[in-house]
């Protein structure tokens, strides 16, 4: 599981040094295999996180629920095309 990036400040947070801090809780996905390379997922209440295991950079990349939706959806799309 990822270890990078652990923490997510309260978007109730003003700009000033107090401020409350949650930590993520990273899930892997279901459909990875044993191995390094692992897409991994961190839900907040607005947002949804994501990241791969085998990634140098520790790269995050945030989005929306309703855009992720959207990507899974165009993805479930595209593999029962194929099929």
């Amino acid at each position: 599981m990822p270890q990078h990036f652990p923490w997510q400040r309260s978007s109730f947070c003003g700009s000033g040094d107090s401020c409350v801090h949650i930590a993520r809780t990273w899930q892997k996905s279901s459909h990875c295999s044993e191995g390094e390379a692992c897409v991994h997922i961190s839900t907040g209440p607005a947002t949804i996180h994501l990241t791969e295991s085998a990634d140098p950079t520790h790269s995050i990349l945030t989005t929306t629920p309703s855009t992720f939706r959207t990507l899974i959806h165009a993805l479930k799309e595209e593999t029962s095309a194929r099929v």
